[in-house]
């Protein structure tokens, strides 16, 4: 049985239209056998009364005078309505076109149709009609006078015979008909199964393939048999596959390659920028002192500022390289939120820039590290890009289970095109300046580390300007939590 939920199926569907081909044989089977059947018993019938009545109008007329009389129609025809025997036919005699003379006072019925062509027929004639809900046959036989074998007939015998007989067997024959349909077309639902299962096996494990490819498993393959159109397409996936695969192991070593360059030249980095970051220390200092001149005090101040960049720069691809190796881990610690906040604002002096709404002794086990790389990304970000009328707002909504944190400012917003990708790596809301104080880092690790700690960073736009980030946070870690 076809389970409705997967009746569109291509199972299903196989299973129907077989279904329905075999029905429609079945019954065009039934309905040719019912015809034939059909013209066979009538066909018979009509030839059985027509070679009775012949002979017998032929054992009878030589008997009638050449001008017959009324009363010798009539014994005529009741001669021959004793005759019919089993058949019960009904005759009557019309001589020279006159009225039907038959053996009773009721004359049988014959079809209009039939007297008129008869009056000038030379040879028997038959039409089957209904009377009375009854099918009935009629016949017209002209008998040929022997001195006019040639003329037309002035005598014509009509004979009208019920069918009912051979309509019930007609009635028998199309219910077997119908009878024998019926199982036909149930027994064919079993080879159909059978054909589906056998044609939809090649399909079936080329849709578990897919599915093992969709789930990472490169090197799936389907065995292959048979050359036909599914062998065919098998050998496609197959080829498919193998090139997949094989431009999957390209990415996948060119991308590791990639971060290794990147994270082995930001380790090769960091020590001359130590260096470089120490020697403009001094050199800063002599230039606060007054004892260099103008000029170079200004270049000092240009190179200073472009080492700390660097610096920064080097210090997140490093950070970028451990989320790619999957090397950065959680260390949770029960803190408390407020204070978390305003460590981190402190820390940067951004007291006077930005204003918190933060709810007093609100407590959540956090990496406290992480969290206060994200809160100075997020803040960071909303003063370089916000407007400078109103400080920048960081509030804190906290439920039983998630702790959200939002930073809001109040300057143009993110742009449509840019919204979707406002935490990839290496974008940057001003990319149309030439130079930029951010690396175009900051917010992919603040991502990196909400995802790490099991939560989401979302940007939107608020509906009377400004850009409004949110950070959700779970509030109960496991005391355990390790994620890569």
């Amino acid at each position: 049985m076809i389970r409705p939920a997967r009746a569109r199926g291509l199972r299903a569907q196989l299973v129907l239209v077989f279904l329905l081909v075999s029905t429609i044989s079945a019954l065009t089977a039934a309905a040719v056998t019912y015809r034939q059947g059909h013209a066979a018993i009538v066909d018979r019938a009509q030839a059985d009364v027509l070679q009775e009545l012949r002979a017998h109008l032929a054992s009878r007329t030589p008997d009638l005078p050449a001008d017959p009389a009324e009363t010798d129609l009539r014994r005529l025809a009741r001669q021959l309505d004793l005759a019919a025997g089993t058949r019960g036919w009904h005759t009557a005699l019309s001589y020279r076109g006159g009225p039907l003379i038959a053996a009773g006072k009721q004359a049988p019925p014959l079809p209009a149709h039939l007297r008129d062509q008869a009056a000038s027929a030379r040879t028997a004639l038959a039409q089957r009609f209904h009377h009375a809900r009854t099918p009935w046959l009629a016949v017209a036989v002209p008998v040929t006078a022997a001195a006019r074998p040639h003329g037309p007939s002035p005598l014509v015998a009509y004979a009208s015979v019920s069918l009912a007989s051979q309509q019930r067997d007609v009635d028998s024959l199309a219910a077997a008909a119908r009878a024998g349909a019926l199982p036909v077309a149930l027994a064919s639902v079993v080879p159909a199964l059978l054909a589906a299962r056998r044609l939809l096996r090649p399909v079936r494990r080329l849709r578990t393939a897919a599915e093992q490819m969709a789930g990472g498993s490169l090197d799936t393959r389907v065995s292959i048999t048979g050359d036909d159109e599914l062998a065919d397409l098998g050998r496609t996936f197959n080829t498919m596959a193998a090139t997949l695969q094989a431009d999957a192991a390209a990415l996948r070593d060119m991308e590791a390659r990639a971060r290794r360059f990147a994270a082995d030249v930001s380790h090769e980095l960091r020590t001359p920028l130590a260096a470089m970051a120490a020697v403009t220390e001094v050199l800063d200092a002599d230039a606060a002192s007054g004892r260099l001149a103008p000029l170079t005090a200004e270049a000092l101040q240009l190179v200073s500022d472009e080492t700390r960049k660097l610096t920064r720069l080097v210090e997140d691809l490093i950070e970028v390289s451990r989320f790619d190796a999957g090397a950065a881990v959680l260390n949770l610690d029960d803190v408390d939120v407020s204070q978390l906040i305003a460590k981190t604002l402190a820390l940067r002096h951004w007291h006077d820039r930005v204003r918190s709404d933060v709810p007093p002794a609100l407590r959540a086990r956090l990496d406290p590290r992480r969290v206060d790389v994200i809160i100075a990304n997020l803040v960071g970000n909303a003063l370089r890009h916000g407007g400078p009328a109103v400080p920048v707002l960081v509030q804190v909504q906290a439920g039983a289970d998630q702790l959200a944190i939002t930073v809001s400012d109040d300057g143009p917003g993110i742009p449509a095109d840019l919204l979707p990708h406002v935490f990839d790596r290496f974008t940057k809301g001003d990319a149309a300046r030439a130079r930029t104080d951010g690396s175009g880092l900051g917010l992919a690790i603040a991502s990196e580390n909400a995802r790490l700690h099991g939560g989401t960073l979302t940007a939107a736009n608020a509906p009377g300007g400004g850009a409004v980030l949110t950070l959700t946070l779970p509030r109960n870690q496991p005391p355990n939590l390790w994620q890569t």
